[in-house]
């Protein structure tokens, strides 16, 4: 039986809820816009159970213009993005890079979505990414698997 997945939330001075292991870590490092770490662990904890995930990763909300600048360097796009995932080596799975910013701007704009569901939508579509799945060469498969999650999470 594996080990119930433990969650770590980091803001920029301290770490609540410290446990041995985490499989992943939650960082802020933005101030525009309140994180509600509570539930993002709610939602991370049973997003990695359903996947199966074990290998550990970090969800880091950013400003735009810190996505923006990874955005230029690794993709060439000079402009803000709502999500990049950064495979990692060995057994790290990688990081997702989240801007709040554009999470919140996202969320303003629609009469649906809350900014709190966007924030869901996001990890779980860069998680998706570091697991391997590539909307832009696999043929469907990610955008299928990513609607049939956003159905069973409700996001």
């Amino acid at each position: 039986m594996a080990a119930p997945h433990r969650a770590c939330i980091r803001s920029r001075s301290f770490i609540m809820e410290p446990p041995p292991r985490c499989n992943y870590l939650v960082i802020n490092r933005q101030r525009k816009h309140s994180i509600d770490g509570a539930e993002v662990r709610r939602f991370l904890s049973t997003l990695v159970a359903t996947l199966g995930v074990e290998d550990p990763f970090s969800v880091v909300f950013v400003t735009d213009g810190k996505i923006r600048r990874y955005n230029r360097q690794y993709r060439g796009l000079d402009k803000p993005t709502d999500v990049l995932s950064f495979p990692g080596e060995d057994r790290y799975l990688g990081d997702i890079l989240i801007s709040s910013e554009t999470a919140y701007n996202q969320a303003s704009k629609s009469q649906t979505l809350t900014f709190e569901t966007n924030v869901q939508r996001l990890i779980l579509h860069g998680l998706l990414h570091l697991m391997g799945y590539d909307h832009e060469t696999d043929h469907g498969e990610m955008r299928a698997m990513e609607h049939r999650l956003r159905r069973r999470f409700q996001c």
